[in-house]
């Protein structure tokens, strides 16, 4: 098994190596569903821990059809973060009609493989209309690993199709069960779909007091967290890691 943990910062990414991880996807605001992470926690996370790291690339929060600045923007990024250390990065293209951007994914794996990186479709693959017509793209493209929760909410609903999509096509592409994936289900997933990758965030809460003031709130976490921002858990890390033993 590869347990691969969702961390939104250098701090994050440190929890998750005491944790006993091996691999993360590093990014940035995991509240907006993940953007691209600094360079300094790139090279931070290098220099004082033995993950491997699959960076994001996603300048912002939303869908991913992108305009020509963000595309531009995107793979310059790119090229930063495996400059800096990255072994891999995650990224998504979907033209309007939420097919893939054939052209754009293309790019984007050469670039990563001229690198010598891993490239990984995250889950703007779960936004596509049709996921069979959709991973023989990606496959065709390059792509390495696709992060999915089988076009579902949570990856233990989208069970069935994770399990479908292994049987199809595991053979070609590596498949990587995300979302809502936790010590308490993570034995469910991987045995009823076959797959032996799960992405987690292992996440708690830690408490900011200065994140309410008097009349300004920077508050974003619901009831009873309003006070709290998101981190990697590393007990939560570690329990999620011995489930492999």
């Amino acid at each position: 098994m590869t347990y691969e943990i969702c961390c939104g910062s250098y701090e994050d990414a440190l929890q998750a190596h005491r944790g006993g991880a091996s691999r993360i996807e590093l990014n940035t605001a995991l509240h907006l569903g993940g953007l691209t992470p600094t360079i300094a926690s790139v090279k931070l996370t290098r220099q004082n821990t033995a993950l491997k790291i699959i960076s994001m690339v996603r300048p912002r929060a939303g869908g991913f059809h992108y305009s020509e600045a963000e595309k531009e923007q995107m793979f310059a990024e790119a090229e930063l973060l495996m400059e800096y250390g990255s072994h891999g990065l995650a990224f998504g293209f979907l033209n309007a009609d939420a097919t893939i951007d054939t052209e754009n994914t293309k790019k984007m794996v050469e670039l990563i493989h001229a690198h010598k990186g891993e490239a990984v479709f995250h889950r703007a693959f779960d936004c596509v209309k049709d996921p069979y017509a959709s991973i023989e793209q990606l496959i065709e493209a390059g792509v390495d690993r696709i992060l999915t929760s089988g076009l579902a909410p949570k990856a233990v609903e989208g069970k069935e199709m994770l399990r479908t999509l292994q049987q199809k096509y595991g053979d070609k592409i590596e498949l990587l069960a995300g979302c809502g994936v936790n010590a308490s289900n993570v034995r469910e997933i991987i045995e009823y779909t076959g797959l032996s990758q799960a992405h987690s965030s292992c996440k708690d809460w830690r408490e900011d007091p200065t994140t309410i003031g008097t009349q300004v709130s920077y508050s974003f976490a619901p009831a009873p967290n309003e006070s709290s921002y998101d981190i990697v858990s590393e007990a939560r890390v570690r329990e999620l890691v011995q489930i492999a033993l």
